[in-house]
């Protein structure tokens, strides 16, 4: 799956917080945003899947982008959402963010892509960086946030 693989040559992005940071989802893989339900824990997991929602009748795993990607634990306000993510070999998984905060479209001329020095590519979770008024927009690679989940 390619991150930055635009339709015509624009791309739009949901515009998500965690901590003081932007980070952008290509609104492609969004099924749905929804508020903080009950979640059940699940024993004997990564620490970074938190446990297991029922959306519409479906069982969807849930897991924090933030322990994910080694920032500090979830702190649950009125503004935490879970997004749905649906993705072609993992099905739907659940992604706790901070706040949701409105979609950008970017075109390919302000899109950055990211490169790396190191040949250890698990930890590179952005694909490239979004130039918008609001300033710079990390772009999520969901290849490397989301787990293999069956």
């Amino acid at each position: 799956m390619d991150e930055l693989k635009t339709i015509g040559d624009t791309t739009q992005f949901i515009v998500i917080k965690l901590g003081d940071e932007q980070y952008g989802i290509n609104i492609k893989y969004i099924d749905n945003i929804v508020r903080m339900p009950h979640i059940t824990r699940v024993p004997k997991v990564d620490p970074y899947l938190k446990g297991v929602i029922n959306l519409r009748g479906e069982v969807v795993p849930v897991m924090s982008i933030r322990i994910k990607m080694g920032l500090p634990e979830d702190e649950f306000t009125k503004s935490s959402r879970i997004i749905i993510i649906k993705l072609e070999t993992q099905g739907y998984i659940g992604i706790i963010v901070d706040e949701v905060k409105e979609v950008v479209t970017l075109d390919a001329s302000q899109i950055e892509k990211v490169s790396y020095d190191s040949k250890d590519e698990k930890g590179n979770f952005i694909s490239g960086v979004g130039k918008c008024e609001d300033g710079l927009i990390s772009l999520l690679d969901l290849n490397m946030v989301v787990p293999e989940v069956s």
